[in-house]
């Protein structure tokens, strides 16, 4: 889009230009071809004024014709999409998580995990039982925000470690930009602040960041219990508050709570997925080996297989491993593992091999390797969480990597919606006239390009409110990749919506990462490479399933 935002530029760079020839725009986004030191600009003509609108109007005019040429070529958002080559050719053997990679949840369980989370504050942590009169919204967070745990602050970080503004919340309300600077000296959170490896707050990391899926309730929960605390003028010390959160959190998967009211209605909590059956069942036909590990309990993946699989699910799978714990699973060395019985039972069992149609609990990668001998890049696992189920397996072990985003559908759908097209396409494009135009230096000029800077602002507000109108999108923040696609970029050879997305993939597929432009790169050479359906994976573009 920025390529086409460029083109329109271009174009009412051409047709703008009146009699001021060789005034051609470079792409927008990028450093123009050749600088001309300030002095020798040109001086600003008496007419500024009708000179700028008209390149403006000019832009516009052209950026709208373009819109339909760019709905013609719309994202499918059942597509895989790659970080890093990887032919399907050299994968020997698959692995999966459970929870958000095989299964997916309906929307009732997230309150489910708020509510029981809520209740354990009130009867466990002695909270005050009007916190009960807050409910869960879907609609608040999104998966990837950081949580400042001393200033009881949720926010949205790109890449770079700086703060999107606007999108910084204590308890139920945004903070003000100007207070969010003074707190932070700027928008920048240095390293030594930022969450560790594993996202965590530790070790003088004032930082949390919420990577999984079911942290969406932990993150509602924290942001409703500060608010009733704020509003009733309640002192209270915010590492306290984030500690019993999160420790009633846990307490909801710990003490069975989720997964008894799961199994007790599973229809109502997990979307049945034909689908996850007919992949699984593809790699089975393609001689290809399968293994599971979760940290989630036997009888709750037994029962949940067994409603989205079948009652033969264990037939498909090589290796099933329960309670795992992961991260620590793929670098504690010295748990071993233990056989589970269909009552549910663990033997004492010395484990001399991993058996097919056997659970066993616990144990470590190590053992695993040891045992199966699946080692090194003929391997591809898949999950949800970029740090627990993915980023000791690509850095440690040489393991492929497929991550689970099921929030990446909803927001290419989004994306290829119409009014998002004409938003963002126009917003590259103003982008581009506040950069070349910032030359003029004469007071019309600089009266106009406020303007402008004004109207950027708006849609840029605009824009994140196309996916969350508190948050954004999980991708980006206004120009950069947020944190959380950092990671995904580094821990993820591949990411899709859902498992089901396989099935429009031969085994034998090569996914080629698309080259995009780096800064100092033209973006109209990458874009005429890149036209058609040339590695870019259109709505329109159809894939033999076999």
């Amino acid at each position: 889009m920025a390529a086409v935002a460029a083109r329109a530029l271009l174009a009412a760079g051409r047709a703008g230009a009146g009699g001021r020839r060789g005034r051609v725009l470079p792409a927008a986004g990028a450093a123009p071809l050749c600088t001309v030191a300030p002095q020798q600009q040109q001086q600003p003509s008496p007419d500024m004024k009708s000179y700028l609108w008209s390149r403006y109007k000019e832009a516009k005019r052209v950026t709208k014709e373009l819109v339909p040429s760019i709905m013609s070529n719309m994202l499918n958002p059942d597509a895989i999409f790659s970080n890093n080559e990887m032919s399907l050719s050299d994968i020997e053997i698959y692995g999966f998580d459970y929870d958000y990679t095989l299964v997916f949840y309906s929307k009732h369980l997230h309150t489910l995990i708020f509510n029981a989370a809520r209740d354990l504050l009130i009867n466990e942590h002695r909270y005050p039982a009007e916190i009960r009169k807050y409910d869960y919204d879907p609609n608040f967070a999104i998966r990837g925000l950081h949580y400042d745990v001393h200033r009881a602050l949720l926010m949205k970080i790109d890449a770079f470690h700086y703060i999107q503004l606007g999108t910084v919340y204590r308890g139920l309300s945004v903070v003000p930009d100007e207070e969010v600077i003074a707190m932070y000296d700027g928008s920048h959170v240095p390293l030594e602040q930022m969450s560790d490896f594993y996202g965590k707050s530790s070790q003088g990391n004032t930082m949390k960041q919420f990577m999984d899926i079911f942290s969406l309730p932990e993150m509602t929960l924290l942001s409703c219990v500060n608010e009733y605390f704020l509003k009733n003028n309640i002192d209270y010390e915010p590492v306290h508050l984030y500690k019993d959160v999160k420790d009633s959190i846990r307490d909801v998967h710990i003490k069975g709570i989720m997964y008894r009211a799961i199994e007790a209605d599973i229809e109502k909590y997990i979307c049945y997925a034909e689908q996850t059956r007919a992949v699984l069942a593809k790699l089975a036909d393609h001689g290809k080996k399968m293994f599971l590990i979760t940290n989630s309990p036997s009888s709750f993946v037994d029962k949940g297989m067994k409603f989205i699989v079948g009652k033969d699910w264990r037939d498909l799978f090589d290796v099933v491993i329960v309670q795992a714990e992961k991260p620590n699973f793929f670098n504690d060395k010295r748990r071993p593992f233990r056989k589970v019985t269909e009552r549910g039972v663990l033997l004492w069992d010395k484990i001399h091999k991993l058996q097919k149609g056997q659970i066993y609990k616990q144990g470590n990668l190590y053992e695993f390797l040891k045992l199966t001998g699946w080692r090194g890049s003929k391997v591809l696992y898949f999950g949800d969480h970029i740090y627990s189920d993915l980023a000791d397996l690509t850095l440690k072990h040489g393991w492929r990597t497929g991550a689970i985003i099921p929030e990446l559908r909803s927001e290419i759908k989004i994306m290829n919606t119409e009014k998002y097209i004409q938003t963002m396409t126009w917003l590259q494009t103003l982008t581009g006239l506040l950069e070349h135009m910032q030359v003029h230096r004469d007071p019309d000029s600089q009266m106009i390009l406020e303007e402008w800077k004004k109207e950027r602002k708006e849609m840029r507000e605009m824009n994140r409110n196309f996916f969350n109108s508190h948050f954004g999108s999980i991708f980006r923040t206004d120009e950069n990749p947020t944190y959380f696609l950092r990671r995904l970029s580094r821990f993820a050879d591949i990411y899709m919506a859902s498992l089901s997305c396989l099935l429009n993939y031969e085994p034998d597929y090569t996914f080629y990462p698309r080259r995009t432009p780096l800064q100092h790169e033209l973006p109209g050479w990458s874009d005429q490479l890149c036209t058609g359906t040339f590695r870019i994976p259109f709505l329109q573009e159809t894939v033999q399933i076999k």
